[in-house]
């Protein structure tokens, strides 16, 4: 986990599955290509209660880390991300009145406070719900106090891939991987 804590971007790529959705984290090379596996991500479609864990690869013997929501069935849920012995790492949450038009995501980190993301294109965020356009890419750009923190772009291509780039040095990753897989599983909610 050293490792990944020193990336400063990271590429989340979803497997195509019938029952489930299945999400790769890894590190990203010099070149922009796809470096380490630092997890494997899979979520039950359909669950009543969002639940996600993440695992080091995709036999899912050792778990990493996971986030699961704090109630069943609420649009607003606030998703609790723990480590794989249950520590509280943070927790992230979607700002449903705000997300009306502009999807916004809140993604608080003890002791560093609240990073605020919102799509960056106000025109694709109009037209990805009008036409309920899945396949369009869309941009999250997350500030504390103003200064940016992460960003995830979501990028052409029939599976869902992201590019996600850190700014804030002091962020746990493990937390913006679990944002990152939360923006594709559950924005649509």
């Amino acid at each position: 986990m050293n490792t990944l804590q020193a990336q400063t971007q990271l590429i989340v790529r979803q497997r195509i599955r019938l029952m489930v959705n299945q999400y790769e984290v890894r590190g990203a090379q010099p070149d922009g290509s796809e470096g380490e596996l630092y997890a494997f991500a899979q979520q039950k479609r359909m669950a009543f209660r969002e639940q996600v864990t993440l695992y080091t690869d995709d036999t899912k013997q050792e778990p990493v880390l996971g986030f699961k929501a704090r109630q069943v069935m609420d649009l607003g849920a606030t998703y609790d991300v723990v480590d794989a012995g249950g520590s509280p790492i943070g927790s992230f949450r979607k700002d449903f009145a705000k997300s009306l038009l502009r999807s916004t995501w809140h993604v608080e980190q003890p002791e560093l406070g609240t990073a605020t993301g919102a799509e960056r294109n106000m025109t694709v965020a109009i037209l990805r719900r009008l036409v309920e356009a899945a396949w369009l890419p869309y941009h999250f750009d997350f500030l504390i106090d103003g200064q940016p923190a992460f960003s995830v772009e979501k990028k052409w291509g029939l599976r869902d891939r992201y590019v996600v780039n850190i700014q804030d040095p002091r962020l746990d990753r493990r937390l913006v991987a679990a944002m990152s897989i939360g923006l594709d599983a559950l924005q649509e909610r």
